[in-house]
């Protein structure tokens, strides 16, 4: 499932994570998208109760991209009648939690190739493998002969573009020469900080919110590679609001934050693109980009640019991640990867105000 099976301001360094699309037991074609679906607080909230009682009976769950029903894989039937009890739908699947994960060790343990990422998506209950333009033809063979072992539970795919860190996200700011953006205000007490990317929080201890300008805050923690959060502690003085820039004169209010859901719309918020729309496509994905490995990251649709790093992935007042990186946009179309937020959250014992 997502979080149990590991499903802002301008930084300028771009990192570039090219997909693969080939195919490895495809066990069906992978659903298109909606971008209309929403999900609802009581969905977030079932979601998450499902997936902590459910464990290994489950392989995810997802959002019907036609009816926006919160659809629950299970594994047996006693599941399937605790998914119905509790309001949701039931689907059969013939891989659960355990031999997804086992799919992505192996992956993990031997062929952790720099421009690859991978993740689960449980609509087609696979782990979708994406390898970007930069992987070599040896290294795809090599890839390829990995799957090939683990049958029908991993799909190939590749992508154009390169897999790459995007400092950016909703205001830009501005650090150790580069530019980002920030995520989330968040508050300890009577503190306030704002949440961005690892990768740009590793780059300056002091950040601005103009280039030359006064320094707004300075870093109190930073997580990269293996994850993608960083936070910056305000200085005194007028505290922001808890909101998220939406570049066309308003701000959207955050009033709370959950895990994402597989099929459902989400924004971006960065100080590049601005605001874009796209849908999550799979959760628990790991991405291999050149300084390293980040694990349990969600995979989407939106289009994003570099500058674009530390940005806000939000659905209405609900703050879901933190951006990481993509693979570039093909028109509206993206491949972005972002941190979940709530782990960022907890990581800090702070909170959304």
């Amino acid at each position: 499932m997502r979080r149990t099976l590991r499903a802002r301001i301008f930084l300028s360094v771009i990192l570039a994570l090219p997909t693969v699309g080939l195919g490895s037991g495809a066990a069906g074609a992978v659903p298109d998208p909606s971008p209309d679906v929403t999900a609802s607080p009581t969905q977030y909230s079932l979601d998450q109760t499902l997936e902590e009682s459910l464990g290994d009976r489950s392989a995810g769950s997802y959002l019907d991209s036609r009816t926006g029903e919160l659809v629950v894989t299970v594994t047996d039937a006693a599941a399937a009648e605790e998914v119905r009890a509790a309001g949701a739908r039931a689907k059969l699947v013939e891989r659960g939690t355990a031999q997804l994960e086992a799919a992505m060790n192996t992956l993990e343990a031997q062929a952790k190739i720099t421009g690859t990422s991978w993740g689960i998506d449980p609509r087609i209950n696979q782990v979708v493998v994406e390898a970007d333009l930069s992987v070599s033809v040896r290294s795809m063979t090599q890839l390829r002969k990995v799957a090939a072992g683990l049958g029908k539970a991993v799909r190939i795919t590749r992508v154009p573009g390169v897999f790459t860190r995007e400092v950016a996200g909703g205001d830009a700011i501005y650090g150790g020469g580069y530019r980002c953006s920030a995520a989330f205000n968040v508050s300890k007490g009577t503190r306030r900080y704002f949440l961005t990317a690892g990768h740009c929080t590793n780059a300056a201890a002091t950040w601005y919110a103009s280039p030359g300008g006064l320094p707004i805050g300075s870093r109190v923690g930073t997580s990269f590679p293996t994850n993608d959060y960083g936070i910056v502690q305000y200085r005194t003085g007028p505290q922001p609001p808890g909101a998220v820039n939406l570049y066309n004169g308003t701000y959207q209010d955050i009033t709370s934050a959950a895990d994402p859901i597989v099929g459902q719309a989400i924004k971006k918020s960065g100080s590049t693109t601005r605001v874009t729309s796209g849908t999550v496509t799979a959760v628990n994905v790991t991405v291999n980009y050149g300084e390293g490995p980040v694990y349990g990251m969600v995979r989407t649709t939106v289009c994003s640019a570099g500058g674009d790093s530390g940005g806000a992935h939000f659905a209405g007042s609900t703050a879901l991640g933190i951006h990481s990186g993509s693979a570039g946009c093909r028109g509206t179309r993206g491949t972005a990867i972002f941190q979940p937020v709530r782990e960022a959250l907890s990581a800090y014992g702070v909170a959304v105000y």
